[in-house]
């Protein structure tokens, strides 16, 4: 059965290769985007693009509105928006911090709470977190996105006990490095590097990260909630 799927983020990356997944399972999807414009194929294959900036919570409110007018209510959401700003601490301003945490981890609060509306009146819903190794590992230059990417490990798993006999379910997903346009502009010395420090010696494919969004979305994964999947080519083993 198509079923309403939003992913946040959804025009490039990562969140990118979710939307096409579930759009290809013949579900119908909607995407939000802050800059730029979706791919071309994305409407091709009926996606639903709104532009909608997570950190404004009346633009959350909009893009919910004309996702629900056009699908129906949100049944299956996929929080992917994120950014970064890299910097070390003693040089990080309190802007950097606080604007990453209000986007990646802030933002997903707003845009989690707003499919609840729909989800707990349906007694159903799937909501897919997209976390981080780094928030798990932690990573030198990157406190405060390393600090939003592991909030949202705590946040699923408090929802994941409030809201599991609901049978709405709450996972996270921590990828690791993944091949984007972000990882294709460092120099090859800096992939290398990285690669070298990657158990099966490879980046990730965005399809990857995807395959394991859809899973846990899926009736295959009705059993499971407050789950961290890390797909990471075994970087952050044991974390």
């Amino acid at each position: 059965m198509s079923r309403s799927v939003l992913v946040t983020g959804g025009n490039r990356g990562i969140g990118l290769a979710i939307a096409r997944a579930f759009a290809d399972a013949g579900d119908k999807v909607a995407i939000t985007y802050r800059s730029g414009e979706p791919p071309a194929d994305l409407v091709a294959l009926g996606v639903l693009a709104v532009r909608c900036d997570i950190t404004d919570a009346e633009q959350v409110e909009q893009a919910y509105k004309e996702v629900e007018a056009a699908h129906g209510n949100v049944e299956v959401l996929v929080a992917n928006a994120g950014i970064t700003r890299d910097q070390l601490l003693m040089r990080m301003s309190e802007e950097d911090f606080t604007t990453v945490l209000d986007t990646n981890l802030t933002g997903t609060f707003r845009v989690v709470k707003r499919a609840n509306r729909g989800m707990l009146r349906a007694r159903k819903g799937r909501v897919v977190l997209i976390s981080s190794v780094v928030g798990l590992l932690g990573q030198a230059g990157q406190a405060n996105y390393a600090a939003s990417k592991a909030g949202l490990v705590g946040f699923a798993r408090s929802l994941a006990r409030e809201l599991g006999s609901r049978n709405i379910t709450f996972n996270v997903v921590a990828p690791g490095f993944v091949d984007t346009d972000m990882t294709r502009a460092l120099t090859d010395e800096q992939r290398e590097g990285i690669v070298a420090q990657v158990p099966l010696a490879r980046y990730a494919q965005p399809e990857e990260i995807a395959a394991a969004v859809r899973f846990l979305a899926s009736d295959d994964a009705a059993y499971i909630t407050g789950a961290v999947i890390p797909v990471d080519g075994g970087l952050g083993m044991g974390h």
